[in-house]
């Protein structure tokens, strides 16, 4: 595998901002196609029209349950997770309750995140727990989010849904998403099976490479065409 494969095998193309379209999801898919990622990140109403679009491909099709702000009651996660499962999802992208995270309430938490990767895993795919770390934010927290997911088997944690926005004292909305600090520390707090998805804020062909030394093996990102592009310049051709 080259370099420059390698890279975008790391991708997770992201589909999700509210105002895509089913073309722009035909659009999106070619890219994903052309480059090889490894996998496209949908809405769950698109699962199945993604899946018709890679078939024949080695692109998978993800998909966001309880996205983005996580406050579905843990049935609907489990039955939205089912449902893109059915749609033929093989990996599912899940947003934690976030309030029952900032208020310490962990029992939920790991009832939360152990009913989806029991339903995840029932049906084939595979889990990645997203933190939302522009809110989860005390590494106390995440480290604790850690050993539950580690716990209860999940796959993957995750930083960020790339939509949490977070008011600052100008009253303006920005946020941080992947931070090279909390991808370490996940990375270090996480058991041998679980891996470490960074997303939010990825962008660039460094800022991936960034994030794979930090121990990522997956990254979210909507920039997958100016990322690959810039290592086929780097590193030479796609192959």
């Amino acid at each position: 595998m080259s370099k420059v494969h390698e890279l975008a095998k790391m991708i997770d193309h992201s589909i999700l901002h509210p105002t895509l379209t089913d073309e722009d999801l035909k659009r999106e898919c070619e890219v994903a196609k052309k480059y090889d990622v490894a996998s496209v990140c949908v809405k769950p109403y698109m699962v199945s029209s993604a899946v018709a679009l890679l078939k024949d491909t080695n692109v998978l099709v993800g998909c966001v349950i309880g996205f983005p702000a996580g406050n579905s009651k843990i049935a609907v996660k489990v039955f939205e997770a089912e449902t893109a499962c059915h749609d033929g999802a093989v990996e599912i992208d899940m947003v934690i309750n976030i309030g029952k995270a900032l208020q310490g309430d962990w029992e939920y938490i790991e009832e939360e995140v152990g009913a989806v990767t029991k339903a995840c895993h029932k049906n084939g795919a595979i889990v990645k727990v997203i933190f939302e770390t522009d809110y989860v934010a005390k590494e106390a927290d995440l480290i604790k989010l850690c050993e539950i997911c580690t716990k209860v088997g999940a796959d993957y944690v995750k930083t960020s849904t790339g939509f949490g926005f977070a008011k600052g004292d100008d009253g303006k909305y920005s946020y941080e998403g992947a931070t090279i600090p909390n991808l370490e520390l996940m990375k270090k707090n996480v058991g041998p099976h679980v891996k470490v998805k960074a997303a939010g804020g990825v962008r660039t062909l460094d800022g991936l490479l960034a994030v794979k030394k930090a121990g990522c093996t997956r990254c979210g990102a909507t920039a997958t065409k100016t990322i690959i592009e810039e290592a086929i310049e780097r590193f030479g051709d796609h192959g």
